[in-house]
């Protein structure tokens, strides 16, 4: 298999095409193409890493309609392609209209073979430096996960390690945090490294329900059992037997509701409105609420007995502004899923990475998630700057460089690695799977102190 980088010349004058095949023969693994349907096949075949398109397509050469329609269908089927536009001399008019639709660069037909071959090797540039950046994202966010959350800080690794230990139990899981943290994420995490992953997970959402209708919609209600009750109808707990009911704004329930739920947790029956019958069930409680918990229980709005039958185990989650490099690592997550689903190609710019470092996100992740799909539908280039985010730009800040990005996410992970090995050199390089002597050289280089990995007590 060919290591040359992929080019496609779509190009219908033959001259031209053994003009160019016999220059470019030796750098370039070639394929050419002299209509929209060739073109596209090709594109289809290949997946080129770079295109050569001439706007002036047939049927009809005199217009770009075809030029600038064949554009549109490579970037659809390949996003991640670079596109170059060969447009007539002075024609700045359709040059900036496939910018616009994603053409990475523009040459007029008139310029010399030298220039048309810096444009094309400067295409390859950027494509080998983006894939590089993709792959050190991916690389990131694999280190990062843990179920459906993204998290690589010290604070997020202890929330993972206690949820993987509370997982495999029953007992109650009280998750607290602002709002737009994450926290039926982390309910959803306990649940499907459970052993109950296999059984329903059902959310409710304790404030969103009108106390008349909550009561119902977590016990059930026999046939006639209050006007409207024409069939019975099992309950949310009855209805997760066997799974995990995660309520959230738990603290919106009323007192009658707080005593009912009270009895589920110590006797695990239910017993539906209007029904005579308790119901033996199975069901985990997962609790949620972006109040503090115990304050509401020293004013009397939650029942002392209930808060203690919630909180077994209590998992607070931080604001989005005290998660330090995982702000930049969720970004670029949320914008990739973003791109897949409005099918665009974009990257953040080194601007737009800052602002988002330097954002506070009083809304937590779900702020940061809407201003990511606002940019991904506004952006007009390639790039994200702040103002598609909506934010100010950064303070007296450069753009954040490959390498500097690079030696971020190497620093971070040789950090957490120390961390989990608490400060045992041989023990994280085996982690890391590299050398202690590498290991060395990498800890004089990022200017990280083991020191401040060990326990208390623990010298050397």
């Amino acid at each position: 298999m060919s290591e040359l980088p992929k080019l496609l010349i779509v190009e219908d004058d033959e001259n031209i095409q053994r003009q160019l095949r016999y220059v470019l023969c030796d750098r370039y693994a070639l394929w050419f193409a002299d209509s929209r349907a060739s073109a596209l096949a090709v594109v289809r075949d290949v997946h080129p890493d770079v295109v050569s398109l001439d706007l002036g397509l047939p049927p009809d050469r005199e217009t770009t309609a075809e030029g600038l329609g064949t554009l549109e269908d490579i970037l659809r089927i390949a996003p991640d392609t670079r596109v170059v536009v060969l447009t007539g001399s002075g024609d700045r008019t359709n040059a900036r209209r496939a910018i616009e639709l994603g053409a990475t660069d523009y040459l007029a037909k008139s310029a010399d073979l030298a220039e048309y071959e810096t444009v094309l090797r400067r295409c390859v540039w950027v494509q080998h430096l983006q894939r590089e950046n993709a792959h050190l994202t991916a690389q990131a966010e694999t280190t990062a996960r843990f179920a459906e959350i993204i998290g690589s800080t010290p604070r997020m690794r202890e929330i993972f390690s206690l949820v993987s230990l509370v997982a495999n139990t029953n007992v109650a899981v009280l998750v607290q945090g602002e709002s737009g943290t994450g926290k039926e994420l982390v309910a959803r995490a306990v649940h499907s490294t459970s052993r109950r992953r296999d059984a329903p997970f059902v959310p409710i959402n304790c404030g969103a329900i009108p106390e008349t209708l909550l009561e119902a919609e977590l016990f059930g209600h026999e046939k006639g059992a209050y006007t409207g009750a024409h069939i019975q109808r099992k309950g949310k707990l009855e209805t997760a037997n066997g799974g995990t009911v995660f309520l959230d704004e738990v603290a919106e329930m009323t007192p009658l509701l707080q005593v009912k739920l009270l009895r589920f947790l110590q006797n695990r029956e239910v017993e539906r409105l209007g029904g005579r019958q308790p119901l033996r069930v199975d069901t985990r409680i997962i609790a949620a609420s972006n109040k503090d918990l115990k304050a509401e229980t020293a004013a009397g709005r939650l029942r002392e007995d209930l808060y203690f039958r919630l909180s077994v185990v209590t998992v607070t989650l931080p604001p989005l502004r005290e998660r330090g490099e995982d702000i930049v690592i969720l970004a670029n997550t949320l914008l990739h899923r973003t791109c897949q689903e409005y099918r665009r190609k974009l990257q953040f710019s080194g601007a737009a990475l800052a602002a988002i470092a330097q954002h506070h996100w009083p809304g937590n992740i779900r702020e940061l998630e809407n201003a990511v799909q606002r940019a991904t539908i506004v952006a007009s280039g390639r790039l994200i700057e702040p103002a598609d985010l909506s934010l100010a730009p950064p303070a007296d800040t450069q753009p954040l460089s490959l390498r500097e990005a690079r030696n971020r996410v190497e620093r971070q992970t040789i950090i957490d690695a120390l961390a989990k090995a608490r400060g045992n050199i041989s023990r994280a390089a085996r982690e890391l799977r590299i050398s202690r002597p590498t290991l060395h050289g990498l800890l004089v280089k990022h200017a990280i102190d083991t020191r401040d990995m060990k326990p208390a007590g623990i010298r050397g």
